[in-house]
């Protein structure tokens, strides 16, 4: 359970002698202890620049303390207000972490990090009067979270409430958003240790202050981590992060760059979906990395019958498959991971600190934006099939029976390649999308992803275009029965959501990625369609 003592055991002894001399080389090179003490060099002089503005997270146990009665303080004013509702507009970091926070506490906490406008919509509709929104984001410019602002602020004032009066930010010290937060007299803004990284944030302002808001014991999370601190600074082969790194460095060596993540028992809610992003998009670049899958549990396909492109590990106690088992509550798993990751992308040859394929993206949807017309016309699909309509990037077979082109599409991933589906949708309307991981998974054999649009985009998106290059993308697009103007700019969120999935696209195929994407005409009755397809194509 949650309170168990934190601790990583490789159960797989032929993985555990393979990782052994990966273990001792990081022991030898002082790696956790230098790491610990934010030494800029340990991943080369490539990387130093990057890495000397990014190292703070290793102390935020013991930095982030001040941010307790801040938060707390807020929170009693607010709740004397009749204020209890929470919204979170945040994207990547910004939104994983006090997600997983606030699940595992079981505190709510409302997560927007779409630009879907029936999820958006719903948000909206939930109770004004009690409701406050936390808009994270470093430097104010990410669309998405600038959007969600932007119509809260206008709902605000439409229902008569100081819109001031409800926002409150999370952003780095000096930055745009900063500034215009004070310029607008936003009720308070939390300015979040500048050098960190957004995937390593966790237990920055951007972790604890929507998750502290909604109820979650903030300072018991900051215990946790620092009751693991000293022992992930250790140059030892003991040190948990070492193992686990070692480990996963080994794996990958012997053709296992995947990493299947599955709880088992842990009482931590949603944790593989935050480490996804830690791991993916610290090391997916280069044509190297490593791979997270998460899946539903123990038992599901690409964990039960993971094979040798793939690496079972548990958080929480050893089960069926696992080769890798991850114990301890929240708070210290998260400085474990993030430890680990670092010190892989020293094993690994790579930066663990920049993104360099996570931007290109957004410049190919911000491009379709200043364009209307490129996204409205010349999209003829391939095929229609029912509800479904199929496009499908250069060399891709759209003919035919949509179970056949499914069929054809996942054939063409190399039996050790994998299948990400990226579906930008609903997450709570069309929640139902993330069973076709599972259905994928098994009918294939091969691993599956699966990725709500544009959240990817911000966290396995790196991996997408800068890791191993043998993964197939299947999108998932579909109408828009009610769309909603974003104040002051020229786009509704459903173009910004369209122009989001075609930009990435895009960018997948020009990097050689085969992208078969399908819009959904009717949602429901396409899924429909879908599933069938895909049971189909798996006889």
């Amino acid at each position: 359970m949650a309170g168990e003592t934190t601790g990583v055991e490789i159960v797989d002894a032929a993985l555990a002698g393979k990782a052994a001399p990966f273990a001792e080389r990081l022991v030898a090179d002082q790696v956790a202890s230098k790491l610990a003490s934010q030494d800029a060099t340990l991943w080369g002089p490539e990387a130093e620049s990057e890495a000397s503005i990014r190292l703070s997270w290793t102390t935020l146990h013991k930095s982030s303390r001040p941010l307790i009665g801040e938060i707390e303080a807020l929170r009693t004013d607010l709740r004397s207000e009749g204020v209890d509702r929470v919204v979170l507009a945040g994207m990547g970091g910004s939104s994983l972490a006090p997600e997983v926070i606030a699940a595992t506490e079981g505190v709510a906490l409302t997560v927007l990090d779409t630009t879907d406008p029936g999820q958006v919509a719903d948000a909206l509709a939930g109770d004004l009067e009690r409701t406050v929104i936390v808009v994270s984001s470093k430097s104010g410019g990410t669309v998405e979270t600038d959007s969600h602002r932007r119509i809260f602020a206008k709902a605000f004032t439409d229902a008569g409430i100081d819109a001031a009066r409800r926002i409150v930010v999370v952003t780095d010290p000096g930055s745009p958003f900063a500034e215009l937060s004070e310029k607008e007299g936003y009720r308070k803004v939390f300015l979040a240790d500048p050098n960190v990284g957004g995937r390593y944030s966790a237990l920055t302002a951007f972790g604890l202050v929507p998750a502290g808001l909604a109820g979650a014991d903030i300072a018991r999370l900051l215990d946790q981590a620092a009751s693991v601190a000293e022992t992930l600074a250790t140059d030892s082969t003991d040190n948990p992060a070492v193992k686990l790194a070692a480990a996963w460095a080994a794996a990958h060596e012997d053709g296992a760059e995947k990493v299947v993540i599955a709880d088992t028992g842990s009482g931590i809610k949603g944790f593989a979906d935050w480490a996804e992003q830690l791991i993916a998009e610290s090391t997916g670049k280069q044509g190297t990395g490593l791979l997270p899958v998460a899946v539903e549990g123990p038992d599901s396909p690409g964990f039960a019958d993971a094979k040798s492109d793939a690496t079972p590990v548990a958080v929480g106690q050893a089960e069926g498959a696992a080769k890798i088992s991850v114990t301890g509550p929240l708070g210290a798993q998260m400085l474990l991971w993030e430890f680990a990751t670092a010190l892989v992308g020293r094993l690994l040859g790579i930066n663990p600190f920049d993104q360099p394929d996570v931007e290109v993206a957004k410049k190919a949807a911000r491009s379709l934006l200043d364009n209307p017309d490129a996204l409205k016309g010349g999209e003829e699909p391939s095929t229609v099939d029912g509800a479904v309509q199929v496009f499908g990037s250069a060399g891709v077979a759209t003919d035919g029976k949509l179970a056949d082109i499914l069929r054809a599409f996942f054939d063409s991933a190399p039996e050790t390649g994998y299948i990400a589906v990226q579906a930008y949708l609903d997450r709570l309307d069309d929640a139902s999308t993330a069973l076709l991981r599972g259905e994928i998974a098994k009918r294939t054999g091969r691993q599956t992803t699966f990725g709500w649009g544009p959240r990817f985009l911000h966290s396995t998106g790196q991996y997408h275009k800068g890791g191993h290059q043998n993964g197939v993308f299947l999108q998932l697009t579909g109408a828009v029965e009610q769309d909603l103007d974003v104040p002051d700019r020229p786009y509704t969120l459903g173009v910004l959501q369209h122009a989001q999935a075609l930009g990435d696209g895009q960018v997948l195929a020009e990097h050689g990625r085969p992208v078969l994407r399908l819009h959904l005409t009717d949602r429901a009755a396409g899924l429909a369609e879908l599933v069938r397809a895909v049971q189909e194509a798996g006889e």
